[in-house]
């Protein structure tokens, strides 16, 4: 039994297409089983509370708020931050949580620099988006600058040791010295080539 292309795409597709359906891939198998750190929000969410300062209102607006969430490192395992998780992974429920502390914070009274110290003091330096600019941290921040100014002073050490190590030439045109009639002739060769 022979068949023809077209019979062999018809009737072989749903055979492959149900082969490769079947089939599970090691990356897909684990997140769909939740293992690691996005098992559970109960074992990676850690309530930030502070007691609201007496008299106090809501410390920053919205949109204050939003880029202090920004600066927020969401803790469910993914690498967003706090606000693009929850308006973006419906399916997270550690970064509406943070929100919420986020949202009582600011109801409290508490500054940015309050509540990032707060949110800090919980889940350690790993839930700042940015690390902090001090101590070993500055290193991270100033290298990428050092090594692109080391790296461009050895180019002009070795441009400039290239150039002194170059024999100076001096073009030197050589001195004809022809008489009117050979000029002559040169132009009327000339005239008669062209």
């Amino acid at each position: 039994m022979t068949l023809s292309r077209r019979e062999l795409l018809f009737r072989g597709t749903p055979l492959l297409v149900g082969f490769a359906v079947s089939r599970r891939l090691p990356a897909q198998s684990a997140t769909q089983e939740l293992t690691g750190p996005m098992a559970s929000a109960q074992d990676v969410y850690r309530p930030v509370k502070l007691e609201p300062k007496p008299g106090a209102g809501a410390s920053m607006t919205p949109l204050e708020r939003d880029d202090l969430e920004h600066r927020i490192k969401c803790q469910c395992g993914c690498v967003l931050d706090v606000f693009t998780c929850r308006t973006t992974d419906f399916s997270c429920s550690v970064s509406p949580a943070m929100h919420g502390d986020v949202l009582a914070l600011v109801a409290g009274g508490y500054g940015a620099a309050e509540i990032l110290t707060a949110f800090q003091t919980a889940y350690g330096e790993r839930v700042l988006m940015a690390p902090v600019k001090s101590g070993f941290n500055l290193l991270g921040y100033t290298m990428p600058f050092m090594a692109l100014g080391a790296g461009a002073i050895a180019v002009a050490a070795v441009l400039r040791r290239m150039k002194s190590r170059a024999p100076t030439r001096v073009a030197t045109v050589p001195r004809v010295s022809a008489t009117n009639d050979e000029l002559a002739r040169l132009d009327e060769a000339v005239r008669r080539d062209a």
